[in-house]
């Protein structure tokens, strides 16, 4: 949504109680709130921050402006779990209040180093021109979500780097501790930086270089790198914003990419043998994926179910946005499995065999099998004619989602379908539904694809159009 800069940039303590108070009575009115997805209070929510352990609970910070649904003076909102499927929210945590932020608490990621966590994140500052000054700063918070603000700017922008200069991402290897951050050159190409802290003193950072990924560079600007650690094998996940189709083929405004990599190279700094670029998630709106390495071995990933730059029907009601279900991340075959966490089962209240039914109360899982020598087509969100309608062809080798027939329209001039490849073979689906947001597994994580819907009254059910598909249906609700 477009709003004046004067209004996505007024402070906090200038919105009245009154102001507020109708904007929750707006966001209350809508009809398609997530049951079991992290969504904002009021406002924005765009990209996931600090996605952490800590102090014995994992942490899931959302970016948020919560006058509207537009991207103004952000903050960070934490939401606390125990199990990484119920999350609880706290309260704003990072608030754009102090001179290396003042135009906004951006993206960043967050580490647990002694009894406090350690936050980085990019201050935005524009100067009396509205020019902006990119920092990446850093903050502390303790075990009782008090936060203390460094006085000191960590990196400054460099001077082979334009304004678009952000999203610090902390990762260790080795006990070292270092930094990625998205940039753009000054010939406008998009491209990582890696730091190290000096003696693992986060007050103290030091260059390694720009990293060599082993792209092209037809990308304009990196957003929201990862350098995660998945069996053994590097994983690069970013947001190559302009990203040449020619590199990779995708539909959305903007792509959420991944390589998988046989080592890095912590001197040059370089990613070894990366794969091809590839596609992380196949749907409609996922983005600003963030991961992280746990205590526990694990690797955990999850994305904002937006976009920039794109309106939303929820426009209307004054907010925008949620988080994907947490994923855990492995290697397998050279590719990146991702899959919610198997604390999702805990949510299952009813099992049904899966056939057509015409209404449910969208907020439920499927478990199906198609045969691999059969083409199946099924409706959800149906309403006796239409629907969100799914298509899984193996023999042709490839999965399709059709929303142009489901809801309120949007995004069409991105197109209403997506397709992600199938091998030739039984196929194995699953699929979560939650009021607005469908999230589809291939193959126990092999693929997946994400997107929203806005079905209008009566579209809840489910209807079997041809083919075999076999399984259940897990009612949440």
């Amino acid at each position: 949504m477009n709003l004046p800069t004067k209004i996505r940039y007024r402070r906090y303590e200038d919105w009245s109680d009154e102001e507020k108070q109708n904007i929750q009575k707006k966001v209350s009115a809508s009809p398609w709130h997530a049951i079991y997805h992290v969504e904002p209070r009021t406002g924005l929510l765009n990209d996931p921050n600090g996605f952490c352990f800590f102090d014995g609970r994992y942490h899931l910070f959302y970016q948020n402006w919560p006058f509207g649904p537009a991207h103004g003076l952000k903050s960070w909102v934490d939401t606390v779990s125990d199990d990484l499927v119920h999350f609880t929210e706290t309260g704003i945590k990072l608030l754009p209040d102090h001179k290396n932020d003042f135009q906004g608490a951006y993206t960043g990621s967050a580490v647990q180093i002694g009894d406090r966590l350690f936050i980085m994140y990019t201050g935005n500052v524009r100067d009396e021109n509205w020019v902006r000054h990119p920092k990446q700063v850093g903050a502390w918070m303790d075990k009782d979500g008090k936060i203390e603000k460094f006085e000191d700017v960590l990196i400054e922008q460099p001077k082979d780097v334009t304004e678009h200069f952000r999203d610090p991402m902390l990762f260790q290897v080795d006990g070292q501790l270092f930094v990625i951050i998205g940039a753009q050159s000054l010939d406008k190409k998009g491209f990582t930086k890696i730091y190290r802290a000096q003696d693992n003193d986060v007050h103290h950072w030091v260059e390694v270089g720009n990293l060599d990924d082993g792209g092209l560079r037809t990308e304009y600007m990196d957003e929201c790198p990862n350098l995660l650690f998945v069996d053994g094998h590097p994983v690069l996940i970013y947001s190559p914003q302009g990203l040449d189709q020619k590199e990779l083929q995708y539909r959305n405004i903007y792509p959420n990419a991944y390589r998988i990599c046989k080592a890095f190279d912590t001197k040059k700094p370089a990613l070894i043998e990366p794969s091809e670029i590839r596609n992380f998630d196949y749907g409609f709106e996922t983005y600003a994926t963030q991961g992280f390495n746990a205590p526990n071995g694990k690797v955990y990933a999850v994305s904002w179910i937006g976009l920039p730059d794109i309106d939303s029907p929820t426009d209307a009601y004054d907010y925008q946005g949620a988080m994907t279900l947490v994923k855990e991340l492995s290697v397998k075959d050279g590719k990146l499995i991702q899959y919610p966490v198997p604390a999702m089962k805990t949510l299952r209240k009813a099992e049904h065999p899966f056939a057509s039914v015409s209404e449910t109360s969208n907020a439920y899982e499927l478990e199906l099998k198609i045969p691999a020598e059969e083409t199946a087509v099924f409706n959800l969100f149906d309403d006796g004619q239409n629907g969100l309608r799914i298509t899984v062809d193996p023999k042709a080798g490839a999965l399709t989602v059709d929303r142009s027939q489901i809801g309120e329209q949007y995004a069409l001039e991105y197109g209403t379908s997506r397709t992600c490849p199938l091998a030739h073979e039984e196929t194995t689906l699953n699929i979560f539904v939650d009021r607005s947001i469908f999230e589809i597994y291939v193959n126990k994580g092999e693929a997946a694809l994400t997107g929203r819907v806005f079905p209008t009254k009566g579209q809840s059910g489910i209807r079997v159009l041809s083919g075999t598909v076999a399984g259940t249906r897990f009612d949440f609700k």
